[in-house]
């Protein structure tokens, strides 16, 4: 039997940071692409969209069949549909392709996939100015608390620096321990609906096994899952590290080559970030190697076996809300960091346009002048491009720690 499901009144769901971004896309392009690591809540956000379209999942293999055998009957109809987990049967989108050019409607098709889409040459080419691409990462904080947004980034890029602290402190404060986000990480599931670290633990195992016996499978033929595993737990204890693909394969006893693969499809599958390198040079020599994120750090704490969140977890956090932040924005931003070959470094740089924004995370409460040193060489480095620094802390005071440093508790801004 063929499960289709007509979506009409929104059920009462999480708000999600990306809903409105999805909304405009789908006002204007005839496909809009969604993708994102599996149980981000992709599914969800579907169902919860204002309207009426048919769903169709490629996990439900009646679906499959008929998307083999007759993929016009399945895309064809004059209703806008979805199509959940689309990487299964690439060759479905010939038939999207065809259904487009016959009838050019805006959000006629609404695709879904655990897999970087844009990375799969049949998708980028058949759907090329056809389709738009989102990507729905797992739930920040503030989606988590019902809030339906990310950090305050755009209000802060706004806003001239002598209104930061006032703006900051208008929001009732809403402290949090940034160790137990980092632990319960974003997905739906162990973020919102498991309250004992064991239960997140079954649940974290059983999201890795499915990743690795099947949505893998959908990416590459992997026959050697063991030695995959254990170059995930490799990079996963390598968090916040420059990626050397070297060294990782010494220490997992794999070839360069294979550790180069399996990095990709880490990365294609939105479980694995490589933060890349602010490479504009100035005057000094820069480090221009990537550095190792993971899309969720309750998934890299489970692969890593710690009990305790690092500060590279903290910096992991932060990064992931602004990776919301930059996919929800219609218009185009950079993320990166900044290292010199002499080890001065900045955390995070935000890029949009001409204006660069960097900052400095500490896992704690006591700051010191010297940590403000290398955001103010970064400033010095770029003059009149760049605001004044954040330092973001784990402590409670929101204070001008040297003229252009501002010191913010993480939580009064994520």
């Amino acid at each position: 039997m063929i499960f289709i499901h007509h979506m009409n009144k929104p059920s009462a769901t999480v708000p999600r940071a990306l809903a409105a971004a999805l909304i405009h896309h789908l006002g204007v392009m005839p496909a809009v692409i969604l993708t994102g690591a599996r149980q981000t809540g992709k599914g969800t956000l579907v169902q919860d969209l204002p309207g009426r379209r048919q769903l169709h999942s490629l996990d439900d293999l009646d679906v499959v069949d008929l998307a083999r055998q007759d993929p016009q009957a399945l895309v064809g109809g004059p209703e806008p549909i979805a199509i959940d987990e689309i990487q299964r049967e690439p060759d479905l989108l010939l038939a999207v392709k065809r259904a487009i050019d016959k009838r050019r409607t805006p959000g006629q098709f609404l695709l879904t996939g655990s897999a970087n889409l844009l990375l799969m040459r049949q998708v980028s080419e058949t759907l090329a100015g056809r389709a738009s691409y989102l990507t729905l990462w797992p739930m920040t904080r503030r989606e988590q608390m019902g809030l339906g947004t990310c950090g305050r980034w755009q209000e802060l890029l706004a806003a001239k620096e002598s209104e930061w602290i006032d703006l900051l402190e208008s929001e009732e404060p809403i402290p949090d321990d940034w160790q137990d986000l980092a632990r319960r990480g974003g997905f739906p599931t162990p973020a919102l609906q498991l309250q004992q670290a064991g239960d997140r633990e079954i649940w974290f195992d059983g999201y890795v096994r499915t990743y690795l016996e099947r949505d893998l499978q959908d990416l590459a033929a992997i026959a050697a899952l063991p030695d995959f595993r254990r170059l995930m737990r490799a990079a996963a204890l390598r968090l916040g590290q420059l990626v050397n693909q070297t060294e990782l394969g010494r220490d997992v006893a794999l070839s360069q080559p294979t550790v180069h693969r399996y990095l990709n499809l880490l990365e294609a599958s939105y479980l694995l970030v490589r933060l890349p390198a602010y490479a504009v040079n100035r005057t000094k020599r820069l480090v221009k190697s990537p550095r190792l994120y993971w899309g969720d750090t309750g998934v890299a704490l489970h692969l890593a076996g710690l009990a305790e969140p690092t500060g590279a977890h903290l910096e992991n956090l932060i990064l992931h809300d602004l990776l919301v932040w930059r996919d929800t924005r219609m218009e185009r931003a950079e993320l990166t960091y900044w290292r010199t070959t002499t080890g001065e470094e900045v955390d995070l740089i935000v890029e949009t346009g001409e204006t660069l924004l960097p900052i400095e995370i500490k896992a704690s409460p006591r700051l010191r002048l010297q940590d403000a040193k290398h955001l103010r060489s970064f400033r010095a480095e770029y003059g009149k491009r760049c605001r004044s620094g954040l330092l973001l802390h784990t402590g409670t005071r929101t204070e001008w720690l040297t003229p252009d440093v501002l010191a913010v508790p993480w939580w009064r801004v994520v």
